[in-house]
């Protein structure tokens, strides 16, 4: 089957469901975004898998269900969001054992499968018929970086452009300890585009 690639373009608070985001991936050929609503623990673990630099005191699921797949000797080659019922998005994740080549395709919930996809740098597909019946063309602001995690504006941002970068250290250090990944996000974008600045 002809599979066509996505990329994360980001995570958003959710327009249509209270207490809910929503996944935006892209199909870059076309342009056609693909909007999944995922819960507000799916979405911190894709924020904090795109992250890298963010590491909880303790293993979150997906990191511990990462773990799992190093120690069995298995790599994740890829997910694949086949199908859309009802609005509700079916995927598999695909393994490969690096022993035997042996293969393993689970079934997944496409927020489970795309925070898993972020750990192991995985490429994201699907297929034309999925973007046919839920992708969407928009323009996104031309004010949105693709880094941006979230894509609603951070309300404390000018207050942290006034905080010196120890300060900054010290408090992404005490947001990472109090599992207040929203908060440790935000400042890590600061401090990114700081350091951008120096470069």
């Amino acid at each position: 089957m002809d599979y066509k690639q996505l990329i994360i373009r980001g995570i958003s608070y959710s327009q249509t469901q209270s207490g809910a985001y929503a996944l935006l991936l892209e199909h870059e050929e076309t342009h056609i975004k693909l909007p999944v609503v995922i819960g507000n623990f799916e979405a911190q673990s894709i924020s904090l898998g795109l992250e890298k630099d963010i590491h909880p005191p303790r293993p979150l699921t997906h990191d511990l269900f990462t773990k799992f797949i190093v120690s069995a000797q298995f790599e994740l080659v890829s997910v694949i969001i086949y199908q859309i019922v009802d609005g509700v998005f079916f995927s598999n994740i695909n393994f490969k054992n690096k022993l035997n080549e042996e293969e393993l395709i689970l079934d997944a919930r496409t927020s489970d499968a795309v925070a898993m996809a972020v750990r192991f740098d995985a490429p994201i597909f699907t297929t034309q018929q999925v973007l046919n019946e839920a992708g969407i063309l928009l323009e996104l602001e031309e004010t949105a970086k693709e880094d941006d995690v979230f894509s609603e504006a951070v309300q404390d941002e000018d207050n942290l452009k006034h905080i010196s970068m120890e300060e900054l250290q010290k408090l992404l250090d005490e947001a990472v300890k109090e599992e207040d990944f929203d908060t440790a996000l935000e400042i890590q974008e600061e401090i990114k585009r700081r350091k951008k600045k120096i470069d």
